[in-house]
């Protein structure tokens, strides 16, 4: 599944694992349980504090929330293109069967429909590669470490390349009695 999700997006880690911590001690520890993990680079583990917000370097809270900035790029682009001529085909294929069915509104103009149908598939494939491209998921969690950090909280994020590193570090991360929270 994991290798499926890799052609639609340009992002090496598709989740990130996020856990919170109420001090700076047991956070830095938790940074190097983590990355004791099985292949686990210390490129995938950050360490964000109240500090990262108040940084005058321009959005380095999200560099380390998001660190694949040119993945980004990619997975708009792939999502759109793979969405958008999903929509293109099932666009396709209803014309066909509503030909072959003889229905009426299909065969009074069939380059009218055909320009509808196939034109409306493809454009709400290209909106579906928009939502695709948001991650609401994303959206969400970095919300919530936002609040955090400005409470005075700490965050660890990791960013697993595969469903087993990221089932290893949601797993090493509950075991605290740290808030956990992930990304699809």
């Amino acid at each position: 599944m994991d290798y499926l999700l890799q052609g639609m997006f340009g992002e090496k880690s598709l989740t990130k694992v996020v856990a919170l911590f109420d001090d700076q001690a047991s956070a830095e520890a938790m940074v190097g349980r983590v990355l004791s993990l099985p292949g686990m680079e210390p490129s995938q583990v950050r360490l964000l504090s109240q500090a990262d917000l108040k940084t005058h370097r321009a959005d380095l809270f999200g560099r380390k929330m998001e660190p694949e900035q040119a993945g980004i790029f990619h997975t708009a682009f792939r999502a759109h293109l793979v969405a958008g001529f999903a929509g293109f085909v099932l666009g396709l294929l209803l014309y066909a069967y509503w030909m072959s069915t003889g229905h009426a509104m299909v065969t009074s103009s069939p380059m009218l429909a055909f320009i509808a149908i196939v034109g409306f598939g493809t454009t709400f494939g290209l909106l579906l590669g928009g939502l695709v491209t948001l991650r609401p998921d994303h959206v969400r969690v970095i919300a919530q470490v936002r609040a955090a950090l400005r409470a005075g909280r700490w965050a660890v994020v990791v960013h697993p390349i595969d469903s087993h590193q990221t089932q290893q570090a949601q797993e090493l991360l509950e075991g605290n009695s740290a808030k956990v929270m992930r990304t699809l």
